[in-house]
């Protein structure tokens, strides 16, 4: 989950857990007032019932019951029963709804003077009057319709409320957490588009007051740090070669001259020829280091033009026979593509030719046969190359190495070679948004992929 979504939704939870609690805390206070009021009700309605009974001499109990009937109380279903010293009940404000009643709960009252306890829906109080001849225990019970009514419709509003709190709750906590992280995503946006290539490359450091700005600041610093690492390194690799090439003519040319003595001398004749093929090696060396330094340094000065894969392939194989007349090269298709431009990439036509002359160098020369193959193919978007021999092939554990500068498979080591022509490949296919890979098996053989995109 991002960081903007789970900081929306803890942001949620958060806010939903306070709004429920208020809700609920509202709720519960909003309930207890109203039992509270409605008892006060019951108690006043209670005893002014006994007060009539009992002060107003004369009066009627029909005519009691007449007034209890049509006052608005009648709305709430109240119900008051008294009963005299003995239990007996002498006054009823109903008589076809009765509270049930026990001896029990009317001697309770008399002891405790007053209480409140519910009877189903209903609330009811006990209360002992004292004020007349005899004291009496008065029973009132009703149901709050209209306070019960209050809280049904609280209770509706403050659901709805919690839930249009929750809604406006997640739509701004994912507006202001993306809003909050924002300059995290724009840096991450710039991150992933800096590369070996473009070290030089700052990110926005924003007002360079908050934490975000101080963590552009300190990955600019270590972008810079980087860069001159790796400029120090290029520069190095740069003028090493460079500087080593001169004494390298030099010492070759001593050799070809030193030999010319030798024709007499068998054994200073193989000396010779041996220093002669070993500066020719630190010679090549020399060369691919210079080149792997310098397509870094000059990445931005390629000449880029649409050319045909096909050519490429051509001009590999006849500079690769021209040196090695006994290596035999086919070229095929595996689709005939539709539309010639499906072949037509955009590239530097001599880095590219140096790629498929050192795949079929090695497919060749790794290869009993001295054989390889290439063949063309096209999708919608891609021309890719295959490259496939019948040699050695190359051990599983050995292919995840062999880009890397120098390294050799453990079964080549005795045939000619530096371990430099593959990474020279993937540097360049790499500089054209391009893909090389490999698949091998010992003793079978192994096929070079190179897919780049076409016009």
């Amino acid at each position: 989950m991002k960081i903007k979504n789970r900081i929306a939704l803890q942001f949620t939870l958060l806010v939903a857990a306070i709004l429920l609690l208020f809700s609920v805390a509202i709720y519960s206070v909003s309930d207890h007032y109203r039992q509270e009021e409605f008892y006060d009700r019951l108690q006043g309605r209670a005893r002014t019932t006994c007060r009539l009974l009992v002060k107003v001499k004369g009066i009627d109990k029909d005519l009691l019951k007449a007034i209890d009937q049509n006052t608005l109380s009648e709305m709430l279903d109240e119900k008051v029963l008294i009963f005299d010293s003995d239990n007996e009940l002498i006054y009823s404000s109903v008589d076809d709804k009765l509270l049930t009643y026990r001896t029990a709960l009317l001697n309770e009252v008399r002891q405790l003077e007053y209480m409140e306890f519910h009877q189903g829906e209903n609330e009811v109080i006990g209360l002992l009057y004292e004020e007349g001849d005899e004291p009496l225990v008065v029973l009132a019970s009703a149901y709050d319709t209209f306070g019960h009514s209050k809280l049904k419709n609280l209770r509706s509003t403050l659901t709805w409320g919690l839930l249009t709190g929750i809604g406006v709750t997640v739509v701004l906590g994912i507006y202001f957490a993306g809003n909050a992280l924002r300059p995290i995503s724009r840096i991450n946006e710039q991150v992933s588009l800096i590369t070996a290539h473009n070290l030089s490359q700052q990110l926005d450091e924003g007002n360079r007051k908050d934490e975000i700005a101080q963590l552009a600041i300190n990955f600019n610093t270590v972008l810079y740090r980087l860069n001159k690492a790796f400029e120090q390194q290029k520069s190095f690799v740069s003028h090493a070669s460079h500087e080593l090439r001169t004494p390298l003519a030099a010492l070759k040319s001593e050799i070809q001259l030193g030999q010319r003595f030798t024709t007499n001398n068998p054994d200073l004749e193989e000396v010779f020829d041996n220093l002669f093929s070993d500066t020719e090696r630190l010679i090549s060396i020399t060369n691919n280091l210079l080149f792997l330094a310098r397509s870094l340094e000059n990445i931005g000065d390629l000449k880029m033009a649409p050319v045909h894969i096909e050519d490429l392939a051509f001009l590999a194989k006849e500079e690769l026979l021209a040196s090695h007349p006994d290596y035999v090269v086919t070229i095929g298709y595996e689709t005939i593509p539709e539309n010639e431009n499906e072949t037509v990439i955009k590239g530097n036509e001599e880095l590219l030719k140096r790629v498929f002359s050192n795949l079929l160098d090695n497919a060749c020369k790794y290869s009993s046969d001295h054989q390889a193959q290439i063949i063309i193919s096209s999708n919608a978007k891609s021309c890719i190359v295959k490259v496939k021999d019948k040699g050695i092939g190359i051990s599983e554990e050995d292919i995840p190495h062999i880009f890397n500068p120098f390294f050799r498979s453990s079964n080549a080591s005795d045939l000619p070679g530096f371990g430099i022509g593959l990474s020279i490949c993937q540097r360049i296919v790499e500089l054209h948004h391009g893909v090389i890979s490999v698949t091998s098996e010992l003793g079978v053989g192994s096929e070079f992929q190179v897919q780049l995109g076409h016009v």
